[in-house]
């Protein structure tokens, strides 16, 4: 229930069709009338035309009808969704990452079926969704434990080894500086409106940290604030704010090349490797994760491929939207499985665009071209202009 208590956390569970929303909150939709379950597989409303109501009652009574895909009044969730938010529920709490055997054994399900459900309505296996509940956990410790150490143990790492091989590079920064908040760090940013919603792009001296994409502005400069408390968080330089519209105007091309921006973004090596062959993907195309596997020569580390595009905190300047499930379907997406579809389809619309204006740049042939002939008269003509499409 906590996990939306606010409208911009239910929109979220709307636009990622959340199962664990199903029960807690329906929601209604303006421009048809219908109200619907988090996890309806119907076309996602705009954001300006949802209203979300704490049951279907009062949806009803506010005039929404049922939506008859997934059906809102039914007593109870759907058997697969609450088998997951249940599953769900048990990773928020266990401290060691669980063996799927024994999560199948609590859902009354076998491993396969199991993992199947998770990958198909939430788009990751259980293990992925417990290691970034684990990576949450984290971040939220090092601001509370007195040390480092104690932070990585509460977070449910075996050993602080395992937590620096893994996760340390996620944060951005050293664990130490996390955890004071990034004092004396100092952080420029801006917020603009773009076709996605708002883009915020964060900068230190170095280059670009940050480049979220969110559904308002204060939202964004609250989750700026909240992960960098004491860092020195001021408004974007004018020189500065040259970043951000080139990021702006890249998300209204995103088929053209992405900005050529200086980026200050640690990473480990492994994260480095995935995030330049992300930018090698063609604008229109997509790959799996199993192929940026291959193509970074770790044909074993599909799902280390797919936690480094989780991690990646520069949205479309390293293009991670472009990476899909072996079977074409949209995974997971930091910013939201919408703006990932849209981004791809604008992506396609562009390319294909590019290519039409390209064939009809491309002359004909013409025979003789550059010759000189001669008419019955035997008069010398000039060469023929080759004629375009």
């Amino acid at each position: 229930m906590q996990a939306f208590s606010t409208d911009e956390a239910k929109w979220k569970a709307v636009a990622a069709r959340d199962v664990r929303g199903d029960g807690v909150f329906v929601y209604g939709v303006l421009t048809t009338g219908v109200r619907c379950r988090p996890s309806c597989a119907s076309r996602r409303p705009k954001r300006e035309n949802v209203r979300f109501f704490d049951s279907w009652q009062d949806a009803k009574r506010a005039g929404f009808r049922a939506c008859k895909k997934c059906r809102p009044d039914r007593t109870g969730a759907d058997p697969a969704a609450e088998r997951v938010r249940r599953i769900c529920r048990v990773l928020e709490q266990c401290e060691d990452l669980p063996i799927l055997k024994d999560l199948a054994a609590l859902a009354g399900c076998s491993p396969s079926h199991l993992q199947r459900t998770f990958k198909r309505l939430l788009g990751l296996t259980p293990r992925q969704y417990a290691l970034q509940v684990r990576r949450a956990r984290i971040q939220v410790q090092l601001g509370r434990a007195g040390s480092v150490t104690e932070a990585i143990h509460r977070a449910g790492y075996g050993s602080s080894s395992r937590f620096y091989e893994k996760d340390a590079k996620a944060l951005g920064m050293a664990p130490k500086i996390y955890r004071k908040g990034a004092p004396h760090q100092e952080i420029r940013f801006a917020v603009a409106p773009c076709g996605l919603g708002w883009v915020l792009v964060a900068a230190t001296a170095r280059g670009v940290c940050a480049v979220w994409l969110g559904d308002d502005a204060k939202s964004l400069e609250g989750e700026l604030l909240e992960r960098f408390p004491r860092a020195r968080i001021l408004p974007a330089e004018p020189d500065q704010q040259v970043l951000v519209q080139k990021v702006v105007a890249h998300l209204e091309a995103p088929w053209q090349s992405p900005p050529d921006l200086p980026l200050d973004i640690q990473a480990t090596a492994f994260e480095q490797r995935v995030w330049e062959a992300l930018r090698h993907i063609p604008p229109g195309t997509t790959a799996t994760y199993a192929e940026i596997a291959r193509k970074i020569e770790k044909p074993s580390a599909a799902r280390a491929v797919a936690r480094a595009c989780a991690s990646n905190p520069a949205a479309v300047v390293i293009p991670c939207h472009r990476v899909v499930r072996s079977d074409g379907g949209l995974a997971g997406y930091r910013w939201g499985l919408e703006r990932k579809e849209r981004l791809l389809q604008l992506e396609r619309q562009g390319a294909e665009r590019l290519e039409r204006k390209n064939e009809q740049a491309e002359p004909c042939p013409a025979q003789g071209e550059g010759t000189v002939e001669r008419s019955q008269g035997g008069a010398p003509q000039g060469p023929r202009i080759p004629l375009r499409r």
